[in-house]
């Protein structure tokens, strides 16, 4: 039944309630809608490809790039002091060390190096960085682009210190912007706009991935660690890190994201280049202001407009004669380059696990199978040296000494890698212990040499320390011990250098393990100490270096003596043995505590009442004591004295040959 006055059955109440509410609803759809429209707007803004031109892109990347070469310039001119002699970049100093072997470009480097022509070179860089800010597109720019390339490439051995990666990439955008100029053709300019922007993408990628393979980026402590140093420091952004740990990990992870990403730029059409050049661009400006790295916020800037360009569909007018055969000739290349790489990587690590010819093997308690080599005549009364390298080393780097003492002064001498390095092989399943190397070494000898045979034992850096450990376990067999820049156990605790060192040296020794696993050794460039050792070692020495066995093998070393370093608090027992500590000068130079460390190595032996003493090589350096030939002919003849003097006369046992057990010669 329907009351009076009740409309919810009535038509006409049902269509006065329509008509009360409609109103209501007009009143704020508009505002809706207005609100809709704007949102849709900033989004299609936003998520929307750049309609830039060829000639556009090019006359804005050359204009940033001019102006990271402006401010290189004039910060080059305002520090001129460092040029003069005794200055950061004086050049009597820096051409010991060309940034080239071939002599017409260094006689052209040092042509140009004199102080009156560098400021000279900066002078005409300055006015031409401010011709290229000038509005034009003719082909002149194409000569100032050019200019400004050559001159910093030529003045770049001139500026070792002081140089970063900024002019490098601003290098590269005036020498693509300055051909493209020059280009009659169109798909010419567009292959050069590509092949910069395929740098942009990798730049970008590399630093992230190379990021993301550290512990400290992705567990935000990065930040912080780099707002703390002096160089790139800012005490405020720094403090700010440590009130708002929240906000600082996930800025970092916003970083580690936007590089690593980088490349998806390319899909969607060009809808993501706006958000992704925005990114980038607002974290090189964050750079300039926070790390005061203001050269950063035009240069690498410079490249986004060939990106824009790249990235916009060929639907646009601006874009519609776009050439991009570039992306294809780019993937047969990279196709190309990782199979080469694939190849090389094998042939490396081939020659790696190979010994020499003559090599031979031995079987540890452990399992372990170690790869040794004899040399020398072995017909007197003299024992035999045996070497244990040193951490992330190879048998290879005391090639000059082995040479010296085996071939020219006929001393019988032993080399061998550790389980792990080179042809060794590491088969034990336990975790790592230092008494693995120790009784691997043990093991060595004793199944090695005859029983009769004494040895002294010669180790570099942390083989020195191992060879120390060995001499209880070898007992009588160990006529004298000589220490090459040895690793003392308490260094940690004892000096402060070496302790900083020692967290750098850990995340370095991490890094490289992790990065040659992944196949980046075949990336890797030939250091120069290798080129030191005698010419028929280096292409060995160099395999093992690009190899992940040796930085896995030193990597496990590392983490189990660091540890062990870092809670030594006892004293060294005595070592009953004659001994010898060769120091490297550049080494007790830097660090004084070293020097007290290796008269403490001496006493070890005093205390047994045993000889000891402490020689320093003038000059050498902490591996150059090895791989310069004259510091390691030098520390060669120092351990062929001291054998003479204090440790031939205790081999009692007749000299025999070094036949089939004691291996042949290399």
């Amino acid at each position: 039944m329907q009351l009076p006055g009740d409309d919810r059955l009535s038509g006409r109440g049902g269509i006065a309630a329509r008509q009360f509410v409609k109103p209501t609803l007009d009143r704020f759809n508009p505002e809706e809608k207005f609100g809709m429209m704007r949102i849709k707007r900033l989004t299609s803004s936003l998520f929307s490809p750049i309609p830039i031109s060829r000639d556009r892109a090019i006359g804005i990347s050359e204009r940033l790039a001019a102006l990271s070469s402006l401010s290189s310039s004039l910060e080059y001119l305002h520090q001129h002091r460092n040029l003069a002699p005794g200055g950061l970049n004086d050049w009597e100093i820096m051409k010991q060390t060309p940034e080239s072997k071939i002599p017409a470009i260094q006689k052209l480097t040092d042509a140009v190096s004199g102080r009156r022509t560098t400021l000279a070179l900066h002078g005409t860089r300055v006015a031409c960085s401010l011709g290229m800010l000038l509005p034009g597109n003719s082909k002149w720019r194409a000569a100032g682009n050019l200019y400004l390339a050559a001159t910093t490439t030529l003045l770049q051995a001139r500026h070792r210190y002081g140089t970063d990666g900024s002019d490098q990439v601003a290098t590269q955008v005036q020498t693509v912007t300055g051909l493209a100029r020059l280009s009659k053709s169109p798909q010419v300019s567009d292959a050069l706009m590509w092949y910069l922007a395929i740098q942009a993408n990798m730049s970008y990628a590399a630093s992230g991935w190379a990021k993301l393979a550290g512990t400290k980026w992705r567990d935000g402590s990065a930040l912080p660690g780099v707002m703390r140093t002096r160089t790139y420091g800012f005490e405020r952004a720094y403090r700010l890190t440590q009130r708002y740990p929240r906000a600082s990990k996930v800025t970092q992870h916003a970083v580690l994201a936007m590089e690593c990403l980088f490349p998806v730029v390319y899909l969607a059409g060009g809808k993501l280049t706006r958000p992704f050049i925005g990114s980038a661009a607002g974290f090189h400006v964050a750079n300039a202001f926070v790390m005061g790295l203001g050269r950063f916020m035009t240069a690498f800037p410079a490249m986004h407009p060939m990106i824009a360009y790249t990235t916009a569909p060929r639907t646009l007018p601006e874009v519609a004669g776009r050439d991009d055969r570039m992306v294809k000739t780019a993937l047969v290349l990279l196709a190309g380059g990782v199979a080469g790489a694939g190849v090389l990587a094998t042939q490396r690590r081939a020659r790696a696990v190979a010994g020499w010819p003559n090599s031979r093997t031995v079987t540890t308690r452990h399992g372990n199978v170690l790869f040794y080599d004899t040399g020398g005549q072995g017909v007197d009364h003299r024992p035999v040296l045996v070497f244990n390298h040193g951490l992330a080393s190879t048998p290879e780097h005391f090639a000059w000494m082995v040479e010296r003492l085996a071939f020219d002064l006929g001393h019988p001498v032993v080399t061998y890698a550790r389980a792990g390095y080179g042809p060794s092989r590491r088969t034990k399943q336990a975790p790592y212990t230092v008494q693995e190397s120790v009784d691997d070494l043990e093991d060595l000898i004793r199944q090695a040499l005859p029983e009769d045979r004494k040895v002294v034992l010669v180790g570099h850096s942390l083989g020195a320390d191992l060879n120390r450990r060995a001499v209880a376990q070898l007992g009588e067999r160990v006529a004298g011990v000589v220490y090459l820049d040895p690793t003392h156990p308490g260094q940690l605790v004892r000096s402060e250098k070496q302790r900083k060192g020692s967290e750098m040296f850990t995340y370095s020794l991490t890094e490289m393990a992790r990065w040659t696993k992944l196949g980046s050794g075949a990336l890797m460039s030939r250091p120069r100490w290798v080129d030191d050792l005698p010419y028929a070692y280096r292409q060995k020495v160099f395999a093992l270096y690009t190899d992940a066995r040796l930085w896995s093998a030193a990597a496990r070393e590392w983490e189990v003596v660091r540890e062990e370093f870092h809670s030594f608090d006892e004293k060294l027992t005595p070592v009953p043995a004659p001994g010898l500590v060769v120091a490297a000068q550049v080494t007790v130079d830097m660090d004084p505590e070293q020097l007290l460390m290796y008269n403490d190595l001496v006493r070890t032996h005093q205390a047994a009442s045993r000889h000891g003493d402490v020689t320093v090589v003038e000059r050498a350096g902490h591996d150059t004591l090895l791989t310069d030939a004259r510091h390691a002919r030098t520390a060669a003849d120092l351990i062929a004295a001291f054998v003479d003097q204090h440790c031939a006369r205790n081999a009692a046992a007749p000299a025999e040959e070094l036949t089939d057990k004691a291996g042949g010669e290399k």
